[in-house]
């Protein structure tokens, strides 16, 4: 054996500017939550503002959170432990600075587009087309510069958080490439180059799978190794940590389209999707499981340790929001659930449990080590922890009970077999007490946060005046041995069980990279390719047409306000929804989205036949004062439509980018500004003529008035024969 040992330093000050991005973004991201949580509650609180609306802060809210706080704690918790488990210092320091300074970028490039309405109107996957590039190119670095580190490391033994790591890593740049091709039409402002039931179903294969490898793989890997090391206690099984790692990495990836039961997607996939949901619940459950019992033996010590308690409630809502997720993704469970305040509820157990109180733990489990002082205050800490379980609690609690009540009410037939509750709002009504509880709990939560911020402000302060930097010694990388012989009459079953051909795997980065995508890939596949390439899953409908050119500009005004944040545009094969809503959807009717537009919630009506329910003028009155034509309404105001002008040049443009994407559009490709020009002047004409406003006919309003008179009327006039599938059995109770 070679007596030469290395001696090298880790790099904490990466860790150390990671750790500070963490807590400003998260705050930050919980204030923006705040607000729109106070708009919901009294939609005063839009002040009035375009760039203030609840459509467009609803999506920074959520990349703020997901991308900018646990985002950066991810890397926080990476950077310091991948080098201490490798025992390396990272491959470069040159591209980890690259990678913190390129991903704070793209969080001010997010902070900056989507209140300005640039957006791309899909789920966590709102940024236009340039900052995904930019995305791109930093997850790149970042994936070269840890797998660099891996493959210069001095431990043979790959470390169950690595595995995790590896596969977040992974998943992730192939979901973000995939769900966002796209085709530019302006600097800011693309088409998805999927359309309807096909975007619907990437969308929900990337979102789902977000959650799964950016919320929950890189946190499993942050659980193994800062539990572990804040206990002072070993993993509970190592064989448990397989099955649980490989159990989840496949399965994950199937349960997207569970996202869509009762949709236009057909029927097989949202199936399939639910029976891989359910089945996940095993492996979640043993990840919990590992986590928890690591702690045996140690209770006393958690009851005295702020940081064990907060790690102990993160697991123990992984634990919760894993089981409600395959819960949820029960058709008949979800018909009650989906578009209801139920599934905000759902995500912010996971969000605010899970991942918050995880940062947490290992932020304060950091701070003593990255800024060599002792921890300011632990009973502050303490103070942090049971302010911000009593938000939680107080928010999980009003939310779940506004969810189910909008279910039950939505569903809700009279002794006369008709609707019990016909007027929408009269649901939205009985939501505003649960929506101010909810409000509280936000505030306990971010007062929770500035606890935080001061402690760990103080701890900073009490730093040395320059950090010692540890020189460690470790021999290099040992060759590779073979593989031991199995003992003489062990069997497969046998080998299996003692995990030796696991830990050969683990000397092995390249090919374990390679299985964990290959488990991805092959997923993935599975459900993709028969989506787009049997013609069956997408009847065509005869009556169904592209959108006019100023339908086409007023759908984009609809994206850019947010207003699929707030209403779907998909009638469920549902006898409560047909009731209320009309005829179901059907998957030819949105051949010609790009983006798909179906949504995620209803905090108003849904508008799949909106066209001709409500004259023009009556949409002009909503824009610019809701409540004026609907009482109780929590809509914000759109004054700034009736003064904003068209931009008819800029309509040719978006015509002939979805002429490229093979949208059938006639005299349309060549005169689309006149075109839309002259059904503008109509539609004015009309309004002018009813006793509104006659200076509309170059304004924003009557482009946005268009798409939504447009919509739903295809199907009206299709002949009884149109292509297009029966409700699934049992769709209409």
């Amino acid at each position: 054996m070679s007596a030469h040992v290395d001696t090298f330093s880790y790099d904490d000050a990466i860790v150390r500017k990671f750790l500070w991005a963490t807590f400003i973004w998260g705050l930050v991201g919980f204030l923006v939550g705040l607000l729109i949580a106070l708009q919901l509650a009294n939609p005063a609180f839009n002040l009035g503002l375009e760039w203030f609306s609840f459509g467009r802060l609803r999506p920074l809210h959520t990349n703020a959170v997901i991308f900018a706080f646990a985002g950066n704690a991810i890397f926080t918790g990476i950077y310091y432990s991948s080098q201490r488990l490798l025992k390396t210092r990272m491959f470069s320091d040159a591209l980890s600075n690259f990678h913190f300074w390129g991903w704070q970028a793209i969080i001010v490039a997010a902070a900056l587009t989507l209140p300005f309405g640039f957006t791309q109107a899909k789920e966590y996957a709102e940024l236009e087309w340039p900052i995904d590039i930019a995305i791109a190119v930093v997850w790149v670095a970042f994936a070269v510069n840890f797998f660099g580190t891996l493959a210069r490391r001095r431990e043979r033994h790959i470390y169950v958080a690595l595995w995790f790591y590896i596969a977040s890593i992974v998943t992730v740049a192939i979901l973000h490439i995939f769900n966002n091709l796209s085709l530019p039409v302006a600097p800011l402002k693309s088409y998805s180059i999927y359309a309807g039931v096909q975007d619907a179903f990437m969308q929900w294969w990337y979102g789902h799978n977000a959650v799964a490898f950016f919320l929950t793989t890189p946190f499993l890997g942050l659980m193994y190794y800062f539990m572990p090391k804040a206990a002072d206690k070993p993993v509970f099984s190592y064989k448990l940590s397989i099955l649980h790692f490989w159990t989840l990495v496949f399965l994950y990836i199937w349960a997207g389209p569970h996202h869509l039961h009762y949709t236009a997607l057909p029927d097989w996939a949202s199936t399939l999707g639910m029976l891989f949901s359910v089945m996940l619940w095993m492996p979640s459950w043993g990840g919990m499981v590992n986590g928890l019992l690591t702690l045996r033996g140690a209770w006393n010590k958690v009851a005295e340790d702020p940081i064990l308690k907060f790690m102990v409630v993160a697991v123990t809502a992984y634990g919760m929001s894993t089981f409600e997720g395959p819960m949820l993704s029960v058709k008949t469970v979800s018909s009650l659930a989906h578009y209801t305040d139920w599934i905000i509820a759902h995500v912010h157990t996971g969000a605010l449990g899970w991942n918050g109180f995880l940062t947490f733990g290992m932020i304060y489990w950091l701070a003593p080590r990255l800024f060599q002082a002792p921890l300011h205050s632990k009973k502050l800490a303490e103070m942090h922890f049971w302010i911000a379980t009593f938000g939680i609690l107080l928010y999980v609690a009003a939310i779940y009970s506004a969810g189910i009540t909008q279910g039950l009410m939505w569903r809700a037939f009279d002794e006369t077999g008709r609707l019990a509750y016909p007027d929408f709002v009269e649901t939205v009504m009985k939501l505003m007490p649960m929506y101010w509880v909810r409000v509280a709990g936000g505030t306990l939560y971010i007062t929770g946060m500035l606890i935080f911020g001061y402690n760990i402000l103080m701890t900073w302060r009490a730093r040395p005046a320059t950090y010692e930097v540890p020189v460690i010694s470790a021999p290099p990388l040992a060759p590779a041995h073979p593989e031991p012989a199995a003992p003489a009459g062990e069997g497969l079953w046998a080998r299996f069980t003692a995990a030796r051909f696991h830990r050969r795997w683990e000397g092995l980065p390249l090919t374990f990279t390679v299985l964990t995508a290959l488990a991805v890939i092959v997923a993935s596949l599975a459900e993709i390719i028969p989506t787009f390439l049997i013609k069956e899953n997408v009847p065509t409908i005869a009556s169904v047409k592209p959108y006019t050119p100023l339908e086409l500009a007023g759908r984009d005004l609809y994206i850019r306000e947010g207003c699929f944040n707030c209403h779907s545009q998909m009638v469920r094969p549902l006898r409560h929804e047909t009731e209320r809503w009309g005829e179901y959807s059907k998957p030819g009717e949105s051949v010609y989205d790009h983006p798909f537009l179906w949504g995620s919630r209803r905090i108003g009506p849904d508008l799949a036949r909106e066209g001709g329910k409500y004259p023009d003028l009556w949409h002009v009155r909503h824009f610019q004062d809701p409540r004026s034509v609907t009482q109780n309404s929590i809509m914000p105001t759109y004054t700034h439509l009736g003064r904003r002008t068209i931009d008819f040049a800029g309509i040719q443009g978006r015509v002939d980018a979805m002429a490229m994407l093979g949208v059938p559009y006639g005299d349309a490709v060549t005169r689309a500004p006149e075109l839309a020009r002259e059904q503008a002047q109509q539609i004015a004409a009309g309004i002018a003529a009813a006793g509104g406003p006659a200076d509309l006919a170059d304004k924003e309003v009557t482009a946005l008035i268009a798409y939504l008179q447009r919509l739903g009327k295809d199907i009206r006039s299709a002949p009884a024969t149109a292509s297009a599938p029966a409700p699934a059995p049992g769709g209409a109770p």
